[in-house]
Formats: structure tokens, sequence, C-alpha cells
């Protein structure tokens, strides 16, 4: 479509060049060299300007409006027509301009209307373990409940809790059975000065979370894993993680719902995120350049992708590309612009219970669809156990109570409540 708007705006010039040349069809005050400067001038401003008000970035659109304003021009400078021929021509012109730019702008100019900020991610507020007293009904969470009175009870030197996003319905529902009740914000700062505090229940993401686990401000945090990386970090700082299984969860794939691709085989995925298989058509797709995001490094998605290559090298994804949240790159695949081509991936909770949205689609791995019964009886590729992760450190904890209370907790989750929990919230069981 772009290919015929560029082909039809560079065809004017030499028309209207042509018509400059023979000088014949130059009628009242509108010569032709001014209307070859309006019109060169008009494509250069809205090839360059446009984009950065409505965020169009490709040239259709200005040589759509360029082509109605150079028509419209035309049938009034040069007059072998009717007037009432001109008027309908003209007409004609302008209202198809408008058509294709409502059709094919207003979506973008919609969708660039759209807030979004860098750091966008899922509203944890409304899982907090006993509601948000900010909110009309401080009651309200989503978090689950057990359906029996918790055979834990903690009341004071309480573990502080920390973890990757997609798992803090869990361990949210951890904190409203073994707790006592109160107000635990996922959030640091809530304090509106922009400095930060400590919460006992906290949700600071991947990343940040294995970071407090080592620096001592976290004693347990809900991971998919660590990274090699990771791992180094903390040898390099003296501790010694403890990764203790609580249930299991399916790493998936998938595309924006419109996408006609339903499945990939392991050796696809790497050869997608190698760089090998570029076009959908090279992994049993209809065609169509293949838009593979990823996430930074040491996120839980990005250590499970890395996991998958099997040491085969990760191509090298432009920093637009890369997104910091698992929300940023769900909407990027979901986005309406994306549906033939971008590939995208994440835990299935996440998008399936946290977001479930139905505006992607799950790919099924070797023909196994990341289903619960799949990830329970390990037919599933991609499924892990997620762990609760202590760390030691020589003397570094002087607090004999909450040691444990630490392991109190979790014990208590690997218990029939625990995993209770674990497979209410929407995973599946260690034992299952």
């Amino acid at each position: 479509m772009e290919f015929i708007y560029i082909v039809t705006g560079i065809v004017f010039v030499p028309a209207i060049a042509a018509g400059f040349i023979k000088n014949k069809m130059v009628k009242g005050g509108l010569s032709f060299l001014s209307l070859v400067g309006f019109f060169v001038l008009s494509v250069l401003l809205a090839a360059f300007v446009l984009p950065n008000f409505i965020g169009v970035h490709s040239v259709w659109l200005p040589f759509i409006l360029c082509g109605a304003a150079f028509i419209v021009c035309m049938l009034f400078v040069w007059k072998p027509f009717s007037l009432k021929t001109r008027r309908i021509a003209a007409l004609s012109a302008v209202s198809a301009a408008i058509l294709l730019t409502a059709v094919f702008a207003g979506p973008v100019i919609y969708q660039n209307a759209i807030p979004e900020a860098p750091g966008e991610e899922i509203n944890l507020l409304k899982y907090m373990p006993f509601g948000d007293s900010r909110a009309s009904d401080n009651a309200n969470t989503l978090a689950v409940t057990l359906n029996e009175e918790s055979t834990l009870k903690l009341h004071d030197n309480l573990p502080r809790l920390d973890g990757a996003t997609a798992l803090y319905p869990l361990y949210a529902a951890f904190v409203r059975a073994a707790y006592p009740e109160g107000e635990y914000f996922p959030y640091y700062d809530l304090r509106g000065d922009g400095s930060d505090y400590q919460t006992i229940v906290s949700c600071s993401a991947t990343i940040a979370a294995f970071e407090n686990l080592i620096d001592g401000y976290a004693d347990v945090i809900f991971l998919m894993g660590v990274s090699d990386k990771q791992r180094e970090m903390a040898e390099a700082k003296g501790v010694e993680l403890q990764l203790t299984p609580i249930g299991r969860e399916a790493f998936v794939f998938f595309v924006n719902s419109r996408n006609a691709s339903a499945n990939l085989s392991t050796e696809d995925i790497q050869r997608i995120y190698s760089g090998e298989a570029a076009n959908w058509r090279d992994v049993g797709g209809q065609g169509g350049k293949i838009k593979a995001y990823q996430r930074p490094d040491e996120s839980g998605s990005q250590t499970m992708l890395k996991q998958i290559m099997g040491g085969a090298p990760l191509v090298p994804a432009p920093q637009e590309d890369i997104y910091d949240t698992m929300m940023g790159m769900y909407k990027r695949v979901a986005d309406y612009k994306n549906f033939e081509n971008s590939l995208g991936y994440s835990f299935l909770f996440y998008i399936s219970g946290m977001i479930n949205e139905n505006k992607v689609k799950f790919l099924s791995i070797d023909g196994v669809a990341p289903t619960r019964e799949n990830i329970a009886n390990g037919a599933y590729p991609f499924a892990n156990d997620f762990y609760a992760i202590t760390a030691q450190r020589g003397g570094a904890y002087s607090n004999a109570a909450r040691i444990e209370n630490i392991n109190k907790l979790i014990g208590w989750t690997l218990s029939p409540q625990g995993q209770y929990l674990v497979e209410a919230t929407g995973y599946v069981p260690v034992e299952s």
C-alpha cells in the first residue's frame, strides 16, 4: 500500500514539471511554478512534521493529502472542463483524501492518544492482601482466601517479602493467610516526596527483588528462577542462595490474536531469536517479517528465553524492541498494528490471569498447548518450577525469631494449605 502512494507521489512531480514546460495550461493568478513549490514543500513538511504530532511514521498519508491538494489546485488553474465538472472532481478528491485519512490514520491517531508510561505495569494494588484503604471498598482484593483457618499465623518478626510481578498475587495470598491484618503496600515510594522506604511485602520485579535479597533488604523473594549472572552477584557478596520450588508455571510465546500462526517448535524459537529465521514463512507461517521482542537481561522471562536457546547466542534486539515490563511487551504484541509479525513471551498466569484481555494468542510448542494439564503432566516443554528464595550470610542476620519465621513460612507454602493457594491463584502445585 505504501509503495503505491510513493509511486503516485513520484509521478505527480514529473506531471507538474511537464505542464510547466509546456506552459499552455497556465490560467489565472496561480502559476505552475508556485504550484510545484507548494507541492514539494507540503510533502516535505508533511513527511517530517506530521509524524511528530500524530505518530504516523510513513509516507503514504502526506502523499494522499498533498495529492488531493494538487488535484484541487490543478482544477482551479487548468480549466478544460465546465465549472460543474471541476467542482465534482474537486469534491471527489477531497472526499477520497478525507476517507483514506480516516481509515488509515484514524486508528494510528487513536493508538498514540492512549497514554503509555515507560514503566507501565499491572496495578498490583488490587491484589493487596487485605485490600487498599484508599479504595472505596478496602475489603476488596483479588488475593485468594483460604477456605479454612490457616495453620500458620505470624504476629511479629514478619519475614520481608519481595518478588516477580507475576508471582505477587500468590505471595499476597500467603500474606493474607499467615500475616496479621494490615496494609502491605506492594510499592516502595508511597510517601509522595520522592523518597523510598521499605515495606514488609513489596513487589520490585525480578531484577530489583533479587538485589534486595542479596543486599539484605528482603528475607524471601519469589522468582521464576535465577540467572547465571545473578548467581555470580550472590557469590561476589558472599551470599549462599537457597531455592525452594513451591509451584510450576508455563513460559509461553504469544502472537496477536489475528496472527495465523498457531505452533512453533523449540528449534523454531531458537532460530528466530538467534536471527536465523527472520520471516514467518521460515517457521511454517504465512509470511511477513518476524518482529521478535525481548526483555532486559536478568529479568525472569529473559532468563527463561536464554535457557531455551540452549547456548545459542541471542541476536541483539534494537533498544526500542526491548521492554522493561512484561506489560509493555504484551501491549506491543496486542497492538492492532502488529498483528502480522509480532512475537512476545511471558508467563502463562501473567497474561491469562492478570491481564486476561484475549488480545493475544498462545502458541503451542512442539504441538503441545500451554494448558494446566500439560504443565502438570510435563507434556508442555517450557514448564518450570518457580521458587521461594532465601539467602544465607555468615552472621549477617542476628534476628533468630525472624529466621525461624522464614523457615516456618517456606515450609507452610509446601503444605496442603500453601499448595491450595498456589492452585487457586492460577498456578500448578509442585505435587500435582
